[in-house]
């Protein structure tokens, strides 16, 4: 099945998925996937565990190679030739939890020489955390370390933003500031690809909601976003 809403208006794309498998030995976790982003939407991929959302944003992200089809980003670009300018954040943090906030983004900075990159401040105040804190990153609710992992996606100012289960473990307060941030972040122009269990916390920013069975394209519906 082809997911492509930008068939109807031609507009530069931000990725395009074409006919993409992935297989894990004789597991088939991706099935000639085919989707077009665009600049400035949000997308939410949802399904069952196992249905491949996490494999296809660690395929957007660079991180997997698909066994079939092609996958490009900005016009052209390999994802894996492109990661300075994709952001993912993953189930796992990924920070220090030894390490203040501040320290942990100080490190990851360093990670692209050659790049301009926010401050850590600048990272930390976007994402509502105050810069100042001496709490170390172990010692954070899960909201704010969920926050604190956007605020590295964020460093080197990706212009695709990949975020697997952002909301995990989140209570709905916390979710419902998280899906604020987002909309701000999303009209940037920014692209934004989330997976989640919980689709009624990404509807208000959803332009697009995508499902996956069994590694195939199930349906891709507009969303309605309501922020």
């Amino acid at each position: 099945m082809t997911a492509n809403p930008s068939e109807a208006v031609s507009v530069p794309l931000c990725a395009r998925l074409d006919q993409v498998s992935k297989l894990f030995g004789s597991f088939a976790a991706l099935r000639q996937v085919s989707v077009d982003l665009e600049p400035g939407r949000c997308y939410v991929l949802i399904g069952e565990n196992g249905a491949g959302k996490s494999t296809l944003l660690r395929i957007l992200a660079g991180l997997l190679r698909p066994s079939f089809g092609t996958v490009k980003v900005f016009g052209g670009l390999e994802p894996h030739d492109a990661r300075a300018r994709i952001g993912y954040m993953s189930h796992a943090p990924m920070l220090y939890d030894e390490l203040t906030a501040q320290e942990n983004l100080r490190y990851f900075a360093s990670l692209y020489p050659g790049r301009p990159c926010l401050t850590p401040s600048e990272a930390l105040r976007q994402v509502g955390l105050d810069p100042e804190l001496t709490r170390t990153f172990g010692q954070y609710s899960q909201g704010m370390r969920q926050r604190t992992s956007l605020a590295r996606v964020l460093l080197p100012v990706p212009e695709l933003l990949l975020l697997d289960e952002p909301f995990s473990n989140m209570d709905v307060e916390s979710a419902h500031q998280m899906v604020e941030l987002l909309a701000g972040f999303r009209q940037g122009n920014r692209t934004i690809v989330i997976t989640t269990h919980q689709r009624e916390l990404a509807a208000p920013i959803a332009d697009w909601v995508l499902a996956l069975r069994a590694g195939r394209v199930a349906s891709f519906e507009p969303g309605f976003p309501t922020l």
